[in-house]
């Protein structure tokens, strides 16, 4: 964290500021080392936090008496000595206490002292655990708001365009009573609009929109002028004014889906360059692919999504790659195009990797299960999973700039967050970006039941048990919520209910305009509806008329992600804010993971255990065969970041050796 009180673009900082990040010293890597055993086992208790929220209760009752224009009056007289001594304990509680004021005669919200809790931990630039339906949309935006009284830009990061949107929209007219301006960054603006959305006070966006305004900020402003450089750049109009004003403070809501899931590939920013060559190299790679037989020539590693040559394989190729000229003789670039022409035909699965929309090819993003508008594959990949979709291929993807989230937010002068689950990547999150977690306890106590755990032979017998749930489910009149995989296993699943005449609404990415409304219904009464990881996260579901006394939602699990995190995240779901609620898990023996693990006679043995109401006995067996295989994909994928982190810290020591 800095020692800044309030990070602001000006005299002392500069018009773009941000920290300079080094590579670590011997005893800074030490006193890392030495300390990650206490961040994956210490979480700080939030006790600490309870008698600064009673003197900010304390302080809002006294504001009940104080008309409106009153207390902007005081919002102004605050703005000025939080600019002028930053947040000393006092000025803390009377920013808090007038946000919370300000929210019950704006909103017609009180803001609970969890709420405020949460708030408190993100100014004091750390990661507030807050469980999934207790209010951390309004949470963030009081303590974003507190920040903002002090004159330090802030960027609200969260997980989708969708959100930035929404939760603008709904806590702009509490930005404006405080006299703060509000602006969203979403994928289709252009530049100009761009730049008056970070002039804000406050910038709601994704992670992905604020990286790529950074790096054009970075590759067509210049990595390394001096603020008298720029200055006078500025006055001379011969320079390019930036799209940031600087990486001043930074408030990011599910945060260990950005700053964990979402590490795992480097930002790219980069420039289509079509070529009528390139794209017949592609051609002829597919047309050489095709001809290759698995497994005499090639192995598919569908875990790590690459192909893998044998010695026949290249020698078939090097005989038929003779007579197609020059491009052709290099033996590496050859077998790495016949690799990425069987990865594309073979590997990566339509509704399940992408999607084709509009003639053009879209990726789904794993995580979010959204598409990702602007994103593409790399290597040529993109382009011949366009060739073999009879799209018109784009151009060759050349790099202008790319950084990794593991090297983009320490930069930032000041950085907080929260998520409602975060304790499994403490230790991580703390040793990559400093960040230390506290945990908001529940404000009221917990009503979801968590039933049997049911793993089904294949996925056929396991679409047979969802139906026979869900019609159970339906004849109380109980709406039910169902997770799936991808885009291609929601819409299986919803022609089985299709066939069974029960009546449901699907939200995957071809329904993502229609996101809002679908979320609205999925808690009222007799409703069922399918979803992707779309409702996994940032989503609010609230209860029908009537729905709390049948029993509450009721959510059926058929994903088995990648980490139980996102798991989690689903099943926080139903029994939201005290409510009632259940979850079951119903997956098969064919997911991926699972069958990855227990491979040959150990998944036959196990199959054969399945009967006609899945293998489900003993519960610790089965919590065994889901989980370990989602702890064994954590630990390569945080080696994954690790690697990577590494190379893009190196890669940009070259660069900074090259051009100087």
């Amino acid at each position: 964290m800095s020692n800044v009180k309030n990070p602001v673009p000006g005299i002392l900082l500069g018009s773009y500021p941000e920290k300079q990040v080094v590579e670590e010293s011997f005893t800074q890597k030490l006193k890392h080392t030495l300390l990650a055993p206490y961040a994956f086992f210490a979480v700080n208790s939030a006790r600490w936090y309870a008698p600064l929220i009673k003197e900010i209760n304390a302080a809002d009752s006294q504001l009940t008496g104080v008309t409106d224009d009153e207390l902007r009056e005081r919002v102004f007289a605050l703005r000025a000595k939080l600019s002028m001594h930053g947040f000393t304990r006092l000025l803390k509680i009377e920013a808090l206490a007038v946000v919370k004021q300000s929210c019950r005669r704006v909103l017609g919200v009180t803001p609970y002292d969890t709420q405020l809790l949460a708030a408190c931990i993100i100014l004091d630039g750390k990661l507030a655990e807050m469980a999934t339906g207790e209010g951390k949309t309004l949470a963030a935006a009081i303590g974003v708001a507190a920040i903002a009284l002090s004159g330090t830009p802030v960027h609200l990061i969260t997980s989708n365009d969708y959100l930035v949107v929404r939760d603008a929209k709904k806590l702009q007219p509490l930005y404006a009573f405080l006299g703060l301006g509000v602006g969203t960054v979403t994928q289709e603006m252009d530049e100009n609009q761009r730049r008056l959305a970070y002039a804000c006070d406050i910038t709601y966006c994704t992670a992905k929109e604020l990286v790529f305004d950074y790096l054009r900020d970075i590759a067509i402003g210049g990595r390394k002028r001096s603020n008298l450089h720029s200055r006078v750049s500025q006055l001379s109009g011969l320079t390019y004014q930036p799209v940031l004003r600087g990486l001043c403070m930074a408030v990011i809501d599910e945060a260990d889906s950005i700053l964990i899931d979402e590490a795992r590939v480097p930002l790219i920013l980069s420039e289509s360059v079509v070529d009528g060559k390139q794209l017949d190299y592609y051609h002829k790679a597919r047309a050489l692919a095709a001809a290759m037989v698995m497994p005499a020539d090639y192995i598919l590693d569908r875990h790590a999504m690459t192909v893998m040559l044998t010695d026949a394989g290249r020698q078939n190729l090097e005989q038929g790659a003779k007579s197609l000229g020059a491009l052709w003789h290099n033996r590496m670039h050859r077998e790495e195009a016949i690799c990425q022409a069987l990865a594309a035909q073979y590997l990566y699965r339509r509704d399940k990797h992408y999607l084709v929309r509009a003639g053009a090819v879209y990726i789904i993003d794993e995580i979010t299960g959204r598409i990702s508008p602007g994103r593409v594959w790399s290597r040529g990949l993109h382009q011949l999973i366009e060739i073999k979709e009879g799209c018109k291929p784009s151009g060759e993807m050349l790099t202008a700039a790319q950084i990794t989230y593991q090297r983009f937010f320490p930069r930032y002068l000041k950085l907080g967050g929260m998520s409602g689950t975060l304790s499994e990547s403490r230790a991580e999150l703390y040793e990559v970006f400093g960040l230390m977690l506290t945990k908001v306890p529940l404000r009221q106590p917990s009503r979801r039941t968590i039933l049997t755990t049911h793993i089904y032979r294949d996925q056929e017998a396991q679409w047979d048990a969802v139906v026979a749930r869900v019609m159970l489910c339906h004849q109380q009149h109980r709406p039910v919520l169902i997770g799936t995989d991808s885009v291609a296993d929601s819409e299986a699943l919803s022609q089985r209910l299709s066939a069974a005449n029960l009546a449901h609404v699907v939200l995957n990415a071809r329904q993502d305009q229609h996101e809002a409304e679908i979320v609205a219904r999925v808690g009222e009464m007799g409703q069922i509806t399918v979803s992707t990881n779309m409702a996994g996260r940032g989503t609010d579901i609230p209860l029908g008329e009537g729905v709390e006394q049948l029993g509450g939602l009721h959510l059926i699990i058929c994903q088995h992600n990648t980490s139980c995190r996102i798991d989690r995240q689903l099943l926080g779901r139903c029994a939201r804010q005290g409510n009632p609620g259940s979850a079951e898990t119903l997956i098969s023996f064919d997911k991926p993971l699972i069958a990855r693990l227990l491979h040959g006679l150990l998944h036959s043995w196990f199959k054969r255990l399945a009967g006609a109401d899945g293998f489900c006995y003993p519960q610790w067996l089965v919590k065994l065969v889901v989980l370990l295989p989602q702890w064994l994909e954590e630990a390569h994928q945080r080696a994954q970041r690790r690697e990577m982190k590494e190379l893009d810290a190196r890669l940009e020591r070259e660069a900074l050796t090259y051009n100087d």
